[in-house]
């Protein structure tokens, strides 16, 4: 049975690790996708703009990487916790 304070700890963690990996999709998808495009566009990616790129795919690949990221990373932590799946 898990005593208050470990769940505590667990949903902190969980809410750091959701903070930041929401942070970096929103830097790259509204910070590469629409503030810095201009930047971006100088440089060429696959023949494309690299702004246009981000815009377009980069951040939805960034998300789904996020994804697998976050899987894992709560993996570890139930693990750690010792609330992990049988």
């Amino acid at each position: 049975m898990s005593t208050q304070a470990n769940l505590d700890a667990y949903w902190k963690t969980n809410l750091r690790y959701l903070t930041i990996l929401l942070s970096i999709w929103f830097v790259v998808s509204y910070g590469c996708g629409i503030l810095f495009v201009d930047a971006l566009d100088k440089i060429h990616f696959f023949g494309f703009n690299l702004g246009f790129w981000f815009a377009q795919q980069g951040s939805e690949i960034i998300f789904v990487i996020l994804i697998f990221v976050y899987v894992n990373l709560m993996n570890k932590l139930d693990q750690k916790h010792g609330v992990a799946e049988a």
